[in-house]
């Protein structure tokens, strides 16, 4: 993990209330000048929106107002270790629904500004479902450490017990998640994270792993409106893009769609957290010039630095 910045520190906190009633734990981190646009995070499974402080800097650096949740059963919307993983009764439509609401609370605060979705993991998964039926409700959707889901869903059921799936091709591995990153820093600073943890609970893992059925439907998918800005990043060595090809086959599925504005950079030796990754500047980097691309296709009120440049390594 890298040092953590001011980004650490959100400009407001508050809660949203879920469609169970459910308070959900929220965060803005305000841009560094006015607003050129929204990204909203949704993070992955068993960690919290905090350990993306470093990309949440860079954003705000150039302008980019960052929203983000705690997903249920995460963070602080858990309240207390003993509901880590659980999503509750509703399961992962509610958890999508979730992030539905905070787009409608972003968009109230920043009506007349470009708004893009970045979802990681399992943040990405839920991301794919929540375009299905609101893809209209964002001007782009970002999609780190993602892929097909009901191939994920496949190998989990097959995999003998005692397998950590994920970590099986790094064995004889110096810890259970040197899956995550090469950087030794990020591998351990999750494991010492009181707020991470490994795996979801029973119920919640397997309303998460059903998901995988809509996700492929040919009918759900061309739900997604033709012309939503798409763009994929994934490490080659990611257990989560079953090595790239639960990424490519995502890829083919959206262009079956009809979905013409897809873009995808894949990284050589990358594991599953591009955005920690040792070539993190790169990423970063690249992110943000596909988000400068998209921009020009909006009117946007605030001025300020051009989105185009070379991160510091």
């Amino acid at each position: 993990m890298t040092a953590q910045t001011n980004s650490a520190i959100p400009s407001a906190q508050f809660r949203l209330t879920g469609d169970d009633g459910l308070c959900v734990a929220c965060a803005r981190w305000d841009s560094r000048g006015e607003t050129r646009g929204v990204v909203q995070m949704a993070h992955g499974m068993g960690e919290h929106l905090r350990r993306y402080a470093d990309t949440i800097d860079v954003l705000t650096s150039v302008g980019w107002t960052v929203y983000g949740n705690d997903h249920r059963g995460h963070g602080l919307t858990a309240h207390s270790p003993a509901r880590f993983g659980d999503f509750g009764s509703g399961g992962f439509d509610l958890l999508v629904s979730d992030m539905v609401r905070l787009t409608e609370i972003a968009r109230d605060e920043f009506p007349d500004v470009p708004l893009f979705l970045l979802g990681h993991s399992m943040g990405s998964f839920a991301a794919q479902l929540y375009v299905i039926d609101h893809s209209h409700q964002v001007d782009g959707l970002i999609l780190s450490g993602s892929g097909a889901l009901d191939g994920l869903a496949r190998l989990a059921k097959a995999v003998p017990p005692g397998i950590n799936l994920l970590n099986a091709a790094f064995e004889p591995a110096r810890t259970p998640f040197d899956w995550l990153s090469r950087d030794e820093r990020v591998v351990d600073a999750f494991m010492n994270d009181p707020l991470c943890f490994a795996t979801l609970q029973p119920q919640s893992l397997a309303s998460f792993l059903g998901a995988g059925r809509r996700l492929k439907d040919p009918v759900a998918l061309s739900k997604v409106r033709c012309d939503l800005p798409v763009y994929l990043f994934s490490g080659s060595d990611d257990p989560v893009g079953q090595h790239l090809a639960g990424v490519k086959l995502l890829i083919e599925r959206y262009r079956a769609a009809g979905l013409r504005d897809i873009a995808f950079d894949f990284y050589s030796d990358g594991r599953h957290e591009m955005l920690n990754e040792i070539n993190r500047r790169e990423v970063q980097t690249r992110l943000l010039g596909w988000i400068a691309s998209k921009q020009n296709r909006f009117e946007v009120r605030a001025s300020g630095p051009s989105l185009s440049y070379e991160l510091q390594r």
